[in-house]
Parts: structure tokens; sequence; C-alpha cells
């Protein structure tokens, strides 16, 4: 337990026998239970997890999926059993040894103390960080950090893509879980459930750990197209689900203007600068007309996202 609160760890694993049995062995004491669960390995994962099961006894689960569902589907497991077997505070740690288990007491104590609902590890938050993690994942978190922001309302957040995270069990009694994203995109997923549901969350520092031997599945090639139009579909789902059907909010019509008159106005200059370098001049009205879209355009999504950001103030902890 940690200050009288019962903790259970999740550790999704797929092809992890060469570091998962560091994951348990270095599980800090106060934590509860841990439920490694394995999404149809073709390795000795679940061998290598079993070797442990007598000296850990109840405190270690081993959950087995029959069909591969992804890394998503994964922790959605193991909250559900964590859940049923009554804790009160969830963590998530990766089956790679990719997350100081030093820092987990960091993680956990604002879900513990009551202070947040959701906790997420950022290891940004350190010059480090560009030393570490590889410059083209990095990138790529970056990119995806940014569009998450604008899609979950949380502008305080960053590195979303970390796995690093702790939950309460009120707050996981909340959420659908079987709406959430099964894959790579879980962690942006939730946390655009969680602003619909007016979850508090926060970031909290951690250690970039690479180069101990993990293997990433992570194509970017892939992954960023498929999460960024994701993204996107959770944009529209929050703006319906948050600002019409749960609490109509004027910033509705702000994104409406805005992604009506910003497109129009930039493909109408580009149509007019265009024109004006094969053909010739352009009328000035028109051109004027392409400036007042784009810029109304411009200054209406500005607006819709400062309505945004107000609206969600009172869910950053500081």
């Amino acid at each position: 337990m940690f200050e009288g609160k019962r903790i259970g760890v999740v550790i999704p694993a797929y092809n992890e026998e060469k570091l998962i049995g560091r994951v348990i062995e270095t599980m800090p004491d106060f934590v509860d239970r841990m439920y490694v669960i394995d999404d149809v390995s073709t390795d000795a994962t679940s061998e290598r997890v079993l070797a442990f099961c007598d000296s850990c006894g109840d405190r270690l689960e081993l959950i087995r999926h029959e069909v591969n569902q992804g890394v998503g589907a994964a922790i959605t497991t193991g909250y559900r059993k964590a859940l049923a077997d009554g804790m009160q505070v969830i963590a998530v740690m990766a089956g790679d040894a990719q997350m100081d288990p030093d820092e987990l007491g960091k993680v956990i104590s604002p879900v513990v103390r009551g202070e947040a609902d959701y906790v997420k590890g950022n290891r940004l938050f350190t010059g480090e960080a560009w030393k570490l993690i590889p410059r083209y994942r990095y990138l790529g978190n970056a990119f995806l950090s940014l569009v998450t922001k604008f899609a979950s309302g949380y502008w305080h957040v960053a590195d979303s893509q970390t796995g690093y995270t702790a939950v309460s069990a009120d707050t996981l009694r909340l959420m659908p879980l079987e709406l959430l994203y099964p894959r790579y995109g879980y962690p942006n997923h939730l946390l655009v459930m969680l602003n619909i549901f007016d979850q508090r969350v926060k970031d909290v520092p951690v250690r970039p750990v690479y180069n101990i031997g993990e293997t990433s599945g992570i194509r970017l090639k892939k992954v960023i197209p498929r999460m960024s139009w994701l993204l996107v579909k959770c944009f529209f789902w929050r703006m319906k689900e948050k600002y019409i059907i749960r609490d109509f909010h004027p910033l509705i019509f702000f994104y409406l203007m805005g992604f009506s008159l910003f497109p129009l106005g930039l493909l109408s200059g580009l149509y007019l600068f265009l024109h004006r370098i094969l053909t010739g001049p352009v009328a000035s009205t028109s051109a004027l007309f392409a400036v007042f879209l784009f810029v109304s355009g411009l200054q209406s999504l500005f607006f819709g996202m400062w309505f945004d950001m107000e609206y969600n103030k009172d869910l950053k902890i500081k």
C-alpha cells in the first residue's frame, strides 16, 4: 500500500522476454498487485513471468489474450482486472523496462492524495530528452503532442505518447473503456475521454530510459498518419459530447466559422497567386476578399482555442 491506498500496476507486454523480468524484480514494495497482460507474444514472455509467480505469490498475475488486440486493449484488460480486485490507484508501466520504477511513487502520489484524477509522466521536462530519445521519435512525439493538445483540450499536457501513467479507480469507473482505441493511440484517446468527463490531469517529470535492449514496434511512417486521423475524429467527438450534448458553448460557432472560412481563404489565395503568376493581374477586390476569408477564419480558430483553454483551466493541476 501507498499512504493507505491499494496500488495496482498494469504491465502490457508483447515479445518482452528480455526485459519483463527486470520490470517485475524492480517493482517497488508498495505495489499490491502486478498484472502482466501478454498480448499473444511469440517469444517466451509468458514463461518468464510464470517463473516469478512462485516467489511473488498473489502479488503477480499473468493474463493472456487469446488474440492479439494491441497495447491499448491490453491496458484495458489490466484496468478491468485491477478494478475487480479493489485496487484504488492503478498505474501503467511498459514491459520493456523503459519506465524507472524509482519514479513510480512520484507518478502515483497526486492521485493517491486526491490532487489529480490522472497523472502522466513527461519525459520532455528535462534537457535529457533531446539527447536520450532517438531524434525521429522525439520529433514524432512533439508533433503528436501538439495535435493531442488541440484534440483533448488539455493544453498544459505534453509528451502525450508516454505510457507511464496513474489513474484513480473512481475515474476509471466513469470511463466507457470498451470505446477506447485498442492500439498505439490509446493514451491520446484516453486524454480526450478524460476531458469529456472533466477529469483533472497532471504532468510529472520522468527520466527517459533508452538503449537497455528494448525493441520498438512503432513505425512512425504508419503511426503518425493513422494517429493524426484518430485525433481529428477525437476532436470532433469531444466537441459534440462536451460542448453540444453535455453543455452547449458558443466556441462551437467559432470553430465552425474557422473551419469554413480558413480553408476557403487559403484556397482562394493560392488560386489568385497562381493566376497572377501564370495568367496576369487579378482584381484587387478578389484579393481583399481572399484575405478577409483567411484572416477571419484564422481569428475564429484562435477564439475557439482560447475559449477551450478557458473552459478547461480548472482541470489543470500545477
